[in-house]
């Protein structure tokens, strides 16, 4: 179980969203190089960048920080970022500056095409992020919800070629009231390529129950509020997460 920590950038700082209102918005570093390698010393294997300015504008607007954290990690990890991408240009700079996966999420609802372009001209870094609630997807910084169902939106983006699904319920997102287990798996279990879990991860417990249903096609999971309020603590939860695997393959 891959636990990969979320840098949000904001205004050219870290924060975190309260299901993903820009207004409700705590700053946990002013600089975001250094939030990087300080997960990268607590052991990250990957870590995960949110433009939410670039989300909102549908552009990117924090292109600096990532380039910061980028030169901060150099080739350590893999980095992927969302937010703001909307045109094969902008997923070649990014590639080109260093990021191994491009997620894209409203464009790849609002333009299915433009998503399967870029899976053709860019195989193996597209990742799809489906930010859903109550089973139904949400575009625009999860301003708008469409009537797509996940699993469905899911089915058709594995067709083109995505690498892997960022599923966040935004329900949960940021509340620390628990991954949405149940939602996760089903999407899993309906797909052959890996999913992500996103949203809600407050405790330990968590880790160890995602850790239980990875085998149904359960990659790794995004932490953000909790690792940044003490909530949990990202090495040693990363080290139980590794110990639970090694369990569950003996």
């Amino acid at each position: 179980m891959l636990l990969i920590p979320a840098i949000d950038l904001k205004d050219g700082h870290c924060v975190r969203l309260k299901q993903g209102d820009m207004n409700a918005s705590t700053t946990f570093g002013e600089d975001p190089a250094a939030m990087a390698r300080r997960w990268l010393e607590a052991g990250a294997r990957r870590l995960h960048l949110v433009d939410l300015n670039g989300a909102f504008a549908g552009k990117p607007v924090n292109e600096a920080a990532v380039k910061a954290i980028l030169a901060e990690v150099g080739d350590e990890i893999p980095v992927q970022l969302g937010g703001g991408i909307r045109d094969l240009d902008t997923i070649e700079r990014y590639l080109d500056d260093g990021l191994s996966y491009i997620i894209i999420g409203t464009a790849a609802v609002k333009s299915p095409g433009f998503l399967k372009d870029a899976c053709s001209a860019f195989g193996g870094h597209i990742i799809v992020g489906l930010d859903a609630k109550d089973g139904k997807v949400a575009t625009d910084g999860w301003s708008k919800l469409t009537g797509h169902e996940v699993v469905d939106l899911a089915k058709k983006f594995e067709d083109y070629g995505v690498e892997a699904v960022i599923y966040t319920d935004i329900g949960r997102d940021g509340m620390l009231s628990g991954v949405n287990i149940d939602a996760t798996v089903k999407l899993a279990q309906a797909l052959s390529i890996p999913v992500i879990a996103s949203g809600g991860l407050g405790s330990l417990a968590d880790i160890e129950k995602l850790c239980e249903v990875e085998r149904e096609g359960i990659e790794g999971v995004i932490c953000g509020r909790a690792i940044y309020n003490g909530a949990l603590d990202f090495a040693l939860a990363q080290k139980r997460a590794d110990e639970l695997n090694g369990e569950l393959e003996t």
